[in-house]
């Protein structure tokens, strides 16, 4: 490249809850200058909608039928990441337990996962510098030439003792069988299932810490844009 210009590099980080995508995806993003995009918040936040809005969450149908409505506008900055749907501030309220336990339900419905995605590649595209995209199906669905795939994996056991930390007071128990449940829910959905790319780097996350895990990361990334 002239002038040592760095290639804008798309990175697909994969993988189920509590393997430490989002802390590991917005480090790497801010240490090497590039967007970041939080692809699970978009679909908490039309979640949000739905339930703000009282739609049947049970009728797929009664879904894909307002799928369209909301306006969800994702800032992409990963030092202090937004989501906004209709203007409304929601990265507080989509973190619910009530917006968590209708996730699954809301994102398997193929319209929704249809006008997420779109949105999720518009960004992708619109990322000058490059862009960290996490999610479930980024790899292998929303963007199958990405640069780098990276799919994060960890025993149910880390997973849920990471995410009962998170979830300030949830039972470790209760955690780990709420992950299991929407690993099963996240897998087998036809549209799009939570599955590693052919071509994803599989790191396991269960002995590693934090910072060595983004440190991997990393170096997989720099190799990339290096051409390795």
């Amino acid at each position: 490249m002239e002038n040592g210009a760095v290639k804008p590099v798309i990175v697909a980080i994969d993988g189920p809850s509590g393997t430490g995508k989002s802390s590991t995806s917005k480090a790497v993003a801010e240490q090497l200058g590039l967007s970041y995009l939080d692809t699970g918040a978009q679909y908490r936040a039309i979640t949000w909608w739905m339930v703000t809005n009282g739609i049947d969450l049970t009728d797929p149908t009664a879904i894909a039928a307002v799928a369209g409505k909301p306006e969800i506008v994702s800032g992409t900055d990963p030092v202090k990441p937004t989501i906004t749907v209709d203007g409304v501030d929601v990265a507080g309220p989509i973190r619910t337990e009530e917006v968590t336990s209708k996730v699954s339900a809301v994102s398997a419905v193929p319209e929704v996962r249809t006008r997420i995605s779109e949105l999720q590649r518009s960004l992708a595209r619109a990322a000058a510098d490059g862009i960290v995209v996490e999610g479930r199906d980024i790899g292998t669905t929303v963007l199958p030439d990405a640069d780098l795939k990276v799919f994060l994996t960890a025993s149910p056991e880390a997973r849920a003792a990471r995410r009962s930390g998170e979830l300030k007071g949830a039972d470790v128990n209760a955690t780990r069988e709420a992950l299991v449940k929407r690993d099963a829910a996240d897998s087998s959905r036809k549209t799009s299932p939570l599955a590693k790319a052919g071509d994803a780097v599989e790191v396991d996350t269960t002995e590693l810490t934090l910072a060595q895990v983004i440190e991997c990361v990393v170096t997989l990334v720099e190799e990339k844009r290096a051409g390795k």
